[in-house]
């Protein structure tokens, strides 16, 4: 769980882009090394639009009609359109505003967790509070509600082989939820991104009404289920690396530097491959010429390990200088939120190994339960001390 599957790894050092064969007999073509698999998030002849539509990939990924409909399914112009309505709210400078709002949800969180019985659960009282408290603020949606879209946003991200009848319940429920708060929005308008969101809809005719639903609902599943797993996962690897994990709680300066390091190293997902594109034109990458209308899989994970980017990929080093990585995406469809994820797992790691410098995790690797079939690799529980 804390490497690139092995024979991505061998496609990466023998071909760099192999062509695969899906369950349906589809061809596609798996792209692992960094530059490449860059080129893939960024040049426009790999359309995100034109996978979207393929309904196999909608029902692998899980996400019902969100998997077409929302902003990560579309390219320029559309794509831009609906980008620009939100762009504002994640802004470098906006997030740093944000920050001291952070680290004092992070310090109430602790000054919770010290009153429970240990080992505590670090998912329920810390890992998902804190992201969701953050995005609920940040959108306008009552975090009470959490439990509620938490259970929707897990139905949503499962992965392949995913029961389309619980995705699109779990679909339904969240659309009538934020068409009520849209509906209580309205009446009451708020200084929060689903009020802005409103007045791009009701006075500038930006967004359609469908459109307003899905944004939110993107948002919010999109802000809080990733940071809320890496903070975990972190905390996890930092486990199997003492000599990294004691350097970093003894020196909190390195934590901003960490944190991309981190990013680079933990594996979110299974280790296989991003959301697919479809090439629009003969592309060739590494000399591998991918044919016009072919699946494109970019493994992301493989691409961060990519020796030719990064030396001595296999070694997490906090202290590492000048570190790239691809696990927020790049170009049209770099992640949005990528500078509030920074600022959360900072102040997450910052406030953890400050104020709880003995924290550990309680329990073994093989005692973890792991929830199946996610998109995203998701731990059910996390047991800490201190």
């Amino acid at each position: 769980m804390y490497a690139p599957l092995p024979q991505l790894t061998e496609i990466q050092r023998d071909q760099a882009v192999a062509q695969v064969e899906a369950a349906d007999g589809s061809v596609a073509y798996v792209v692992t090394r960094y530059q490449d698999v860059r080129t893939v998030l960024v040049d426009p002849r790999f359309s995100r639009a034109e996978a979207a539509k393929l309904q196999d990939g909608a029902a692998e990924f899980g996400l019902g009609d969100l998997a077409s409909e929302s902003i990560v399914a579309m390219d320029p112009p559309e794509h831009t359109r609906l980008r620009r309505l939100v762009a504002r709210a994640f802004t470098a400078r906006r997030v740093e505003e944000l920050r001291p709002r952070a680290a004092d949800i992070v310090e109430k969180l602790i000054d919770e967790l010290e009153t429970r019985e240990r080992p505590v659960d670090l998912v329920e009282y810390f890992s998902l509070a804190l992201p969701v408290q953050v995005i609920c603020e940040l959108l306008g949606v009552p975090a009470e509600d959490r439990d509620r879209f938490h259970g929707w946003s897990d139905a949503l991200m499962s992965g392949p082989g995913a029961d389309p009848r619980i995705t699109g319940a779990a679909l339904q429920a969240m659309g009538e939820y934020f068409g009520g708060l849209i509906y209580a929005k309205r009446a009451q308008p708020a200084d929060d991104l689903m009020t802005a969101l409103i007045a791009a809809r009701d006075e500038q005719d930006k967004l359609t009404e469908r459109e307003l639903v899905t944004l939110s609902l993107g948002i919010l599943i999109g802000g809080h289920e990733t940071t809320a797993n890496q903070i975990n996962m972190i905390l996890l690897t930092l486990r199997r690396f003492p000599e990294q994990d004691a350097r970093l709680r003894a020196d909190p300066s390195l934590i901003p530097g960490a944190v991309e390091e981190l990013m680079r190293f933990v594996q979110l997902g299974d280790g296989a491959t991003s959301l697919p594109r479809v090439a629009t034109e003969d592309v060739v990458l590494s000399g591998v010429t991918i044919p016009k209308g072919s699946i494109v899989l970019p493994a992301i994970a493989a691409a961060n390990r990519d020796p030719r980017n990064t030396e001595g990929p296999e070694r997490l080093d906090v202290a590492r200088a000048d570190v790239s990585h691809l696990s927020f995406g790049a170009g049209v469809h770099h992640c949005l939120g990528a500078q509030l994820a920074r600022m959360e797992l900072q102040e997450a790691l910052r406030g953890l190994f400050t104020r709880l410098p003995g924290l550990r995790v309680a329990v073994p690797d093989e005692e973890l339960r792991f929830k199946q079939g996610m998109i995203v690799r998701s731990v059910e529980a996390l047991p800490v001390t201190w």
